[in-house]
């Protein structure tokens, strides 16, 4: 019997449809080439969730995460039984992009209001307007849209999950619940719940007008924290070998060699770059600040040919009755007419005018952040790399190089952005020298 059947006899005992076997079988078999050159009876619960954090990073919706995942957990504990895939749970969206879905808390101490209840589902027309409340809010504070979706979702799942009366219903209770029912219910990794929180707390304090009572006794997601997975220099040159010249290859240039966030390197206009101090200013970046990063001379005419070709763009936009673009909010109040500004325009720009969410007018926005993924995606996969490749692990190579060629921590923070030098520490456990350099006893 061949793999394939007997793959086909598991599906048709757990009652798989046989329409949707194929489907099932394809997510095997991927998982097989994500491990490769492992054999799938080798795999380990890590790689499992390494598998779900790449899906979650191409941005699979969530009934493919969830298919995967039930593949997966069959396979492992039927077809190739292992001691790890007794305990399964459910994976959800949020866990494959932030942690583990399958280390998580125990689901104990279960609070008895979260009998019945969940967060996914439909919110009651009634909340229509207290949501159309909450977005002009959060444009009144000039939030990016990307915090605008963020806020608005977990505002409509904590509403599904507290089914309170009325918007005045809400009390700090609900609060509590919920946060522990993320943690514990949901498994989420910490960042997710405190990005739940976060909103949350917006809607309490910006739109309700109410203050949050002590929070003290609330279940949190526990701490995971990662080794960030780092190229070597061999290994960037080969993942830059493999991508073709033109802006794709630029923007990951860029994410290496300024060590720039995804977001940061689209959201880049032609006014950012300075050539003559050989920088990039890095606007509004993580926490709305701005930073400067350097610019690599190795990528200096390849700026100055984007920058044309950008400028020409423009040029036929406007010729078109076109060429406005997306602007920050407090510059589009106060001078709207930047949006047609050749300076303004973005670095990397889409290939189609698309109406802006916010303001109904066709403008060109930037590139959006699949293109890059898939870029970097494909290239690895040409370059023969094993290890999973995503566009912030050139951001991780960016700071560990830096790091051993001699950069003080310190400029290696400023440069990255981050606000605490613990969060650029880590960098320096992947040198291997925390402090002491350490020799393998079997080398002696």
């Amino acid at each position: 019997m061949s793999w394939g059947d007997r793959l086909d006899l598991v599906w048709e005992a757990a009652g798989v449809e046989s329409a949707k076997r194929g489907y099932w079988t394809a997510w095997v078999r991927k998982f097989g080439k994500f491990i490769a050159p492992k054999n799938l009876y080798e795999a380990s619960q890590q790689e499992v969730e390494a598998f779900y954090q790449r899906l979650a990073s191409e941005g699979r919706a969530r009934w493919q995460l969830e298919q995967a995942d039930e593949a997966l957990r069959l396979v492992y504990q039927k077809m190739y039984p292992a001691e790890w895939a007794k305990e399964w749970l459910p994976v959800w969206p949020e866990a494959a992009m932030t942690g583990s879905p399958l280390n998580r808390a125990p689901v104990t101490g279960e609070d008895p209001a979260w009998e019945g209840r969940t967060d996914d589902g439909e919110l009651p027309e009634r909340f229509g307007p207290f949501l159309d409340e909450v977005r002009r809010r959060i444009r009144t504070r000039h939030l990016s849209y990307r915090t605008e979706q963020t806020y608005l979702q977990w505002t409509r799942r904590f509403l599904v999950f507290a089914r309170p009366e009325s918007r005045d219903a809400l009390e700090n209770e609900h609060v509590r619940s919920y946060l522990g029912y993320l943690a514990v219910k949901r498994g989420v990794a910490a960042s997710t719940q405190n990005q739940a929180f976060n909103a949350v707390l917006f809607v309490f304090r910006e739109v309700l007008g109410k203050e949050f009572g002590s929070l003290e006794g609330v279940q949190r997601a526990p701490e995971r924290r990662r080794m960030p997975v780092v190229l070597t220099r061999d290994e960037v040159r080969r993942l830059l070998a493999a991508i073709e010249e033109g802006p794709g290859k630029l923007m990951v240039e860029l994410l290496y060699g300024s060590g720039l966030r995804v977001q940061e390197c689209l959201r880049l206009r032609l006014r950012d770059v300075d050539f003559d101090r050989a920088q990039i200013v890095v606007r509004q970046g993580k926490g709305g600040k701005d930073r400067v990063a350097p610019l690599p001379v190795a990528a200096a005419e390849k700026l100055r040919v984007q920058i044309e070709r950008v400028l020409k763009l423009h040029g036929e936009d406007l010729a078109r009755g076109l060429g406005e673009t997306v602007l920050p909010d407090g510059v589009e109040k106060k001078y709207a007419g930047y949006a047609s500004e050749p300076g303004w325009q973005f670095l990397f720009p889409s290939a189609q005018v698309a109406e802006d969410p916010r303001s109904g007018k066709l403008r060109r926005h930037h590139l959006h952040e699949n293109s890059l993924q898939k870029i970097v995606k494909k290239a690895a996969a040409r370059a023969g790399l094993l290890k999973t490749v995503t566009p912030h692990t050139l951001r991780h190579s960016f700071a560990t190089h830096l790091l051993e060629g001699g950069a003080d921590i310190r400029t290696v923070q400023e440069l990255l952005g981050h606000a605490d030098v613990s969060t650029t520490m880590i960098y320096t456990h992947v040198l291997n020298r925390p402090g002491v350099a350490v020799r393998s006893p079997l080398d002696g």
